[in-house]
């Protein structure tokens, strides 16, 4: 993406910065702190989600007061043996609602995983009902989380 779009403008940078951290904030009041008129702001912001910068628009949930306050990591090792191994893990996963991110990595195990649950309890039937019947998973690590000292989506704008 980064190559192919025209770079972006101080202006640009500032939208995107207020925006990710207060994407309710009005067409008007992003004008005025950003130093546009309401109608040309509009039009930056247009083209922002259109050259793919603004991916979506969400709203960052209390996982305590939802009962999801339990935070685990988890390496999961895949069975190699079968050559579509990654892609029946991927498929599977992606229908986990618990797990919050899954990335593929590289070292000991394959991929790593975030996921948010009520508590230990719940981890566990999560674990054993659900995530080591993914197919081809052959082995899991477990990382509880003991405290969350930061946890944010903002990208560092420069």
């Amino acid at each position: 993406m980064k190559g192919s779009k025209d770079p972006l403008s101080k202006i640009d940078r500032n939208i995107l910065s207020i925006m990710q951290n207060d994407g309710r904030i009005s067409y008007a009041a992003l004008a005025r702190q950003v130093g546009l008129t309401t109608t040309p702001c509009i039009e930056r912001v247009r083209r922002l989600e259109r050259d793919g910068y603004i991916r979506q628009y969400s709203t960052v949930l209390n996982p305590e007061q939802l009962d999801a306050g339990f935070i685990v990591f988890v390496q999961i090792r895949l069975d190699r043996t079968s050559k579509d191994t990654f892609a029946q893990f991927k498929e599977a996963v992606l229908e986990l609602p618990e797990v919050q991110e899954c990335y593929l990595v590289s070292g000991s195990f394959d991929y790593l995983i975030k996921a948010r649950l009520a508590d230990m309890a719940a981890y566990r039937v999560f674990l054993e009902e659900s995530l080591l019947c993914v197919p081809a998973v052959q082995e899991s690590t477990s990382v509880v989380v003991m405290e969350a000292i930061k946890e944010t989506l903002t990208i560092p704008i420069r």
